[in-house]
């Protein structure tokens, strides 16, 4: 194995157990740091001398990524993987220097998460027809979503263990497998011991399975199965806009803001490890607190 062979997996390991990256995150990364030695050494078998590499070497190796149409948030992540790597080697004393510690990441405008009205959310709580299994199923998870602002891979990924009735919380694996506790609101857990109690058992049939959210067959019910479901309660609800469940985690952190959360608060409640990740919502709640104002005032 050469040093880079080995290099390139001690980092990965490293954004793996240490960092706690998501697997797709690290994917990335390698991805990244691969592109980056093919462009600096190309056909190079042997080992790469990272400790030669100068910082112009990487502003053009980024700026030839720009000239050929690469997007700014690809862009960022290159360099952000860039930076991780020579992070990573300075700490492991591979190189001396660090040629990426001047680079500047460009700066990318975040388009507003879009979110659901209130009377969008009713609508669309209210499209579910609960007098069966898989409407009591549906109406659970839509009312979790919108509760406790879990994502999907969250919501279909909880167990019969996760789920604490009494106390009012969920346990949720996040990304990279972080674990958090989540409250979770009356209308929610009442829909979900409905469900548990009365769609459930009509679900699993003769099975046996240990997820909540179970599927026709009585088997884990896929995203790709919430995401139909989702579809068909959005247009039933006749909500025109075009939303995904995402949006339900959008319109939770959202419209906790508007009735005044505080924002560490709602960080901690969506499991972001940054607080500028969580930052978006207030500029979605001060477009609406505008829009508000010129539907409104008579001089707007």
């Amino acid at each position: 194995m050469t040093v880079m062979d080995r290099l390139t997996q001690d980092f990965l390991r490293y954004l793996k157990y240490e960092k706690g990256f998501s697997p797709n995150t690290v994917q990335a990364y390698r991805n990244d740091v691969q592109k980056l030695r093919e462009w600096l050494w190309p056909g190079l078998k042997g080992d790469a001398p990272w400790a030669e590499v100068e910082k112009n070497q990487l502003l053009q190796f980024i700026a030839e990524q720009l000239d050929a149409g690469a997007k700014q948030t690809t862009v960022a992540r290159n360099m952000s993987a860039i930076k991780s790597f020579y992070a990573f080697l300075m700490q492991e004393g591979e190189v001396v220097k660090d040629p990426s510690t001047e680079l500047e990441t460009p700066k990318i405008r975040r388009p507003l998460p879009k979110v659901l009205s209130l009377d969008e959310i009713n609508r669309l709580m209210d499209a579910v027809d609960v007098s069966t299994p898989r409407g009591m199923r549906d109406r659970a998870m839509l009312e979790i979503m919108y509760g406790s602002g879990v994502r999907v891979s969250e919501l279909l990924s909880l167990q019969m263990g996760d789920l604490q009735m009494a106390a009012g919380f969920l346990r949720c694996m996040g990304k990279g497998g972080k674990e958090r506790i989540v409250p979770v609101n009356k209308l929610a857990l009442d829909c979900t011991r409905e469900y548990l109690e009365f769609g459930r058992p009509s679900l699993l049939k003769q099975g046996n399975s240990r997820y909540i959210f179970l599927n026709a067959r009585g088997s884990q019910l896929t995203r790709q199965g919430f995401l139909g479901i989702l579809k068909q309660y959005g247009e039933k609800a006749e909500i025109e806009k075009q939303f995904s469940p995402h949006t339900l985690r959008h319109s939770f952190a959202t419209h906790l803001l508007e009735n005044g959360a505080d924002l560490r608060i709602v960080q901690e409640l969506l499991g972001h490890v940054d607080i500028s990740t969580t930052q978006i919502y207030t500029h979605v709640s001060q477009w609406r607190l505008q829009e508000v104002y010129r539907e409104s005032h008579p001089r707007a």
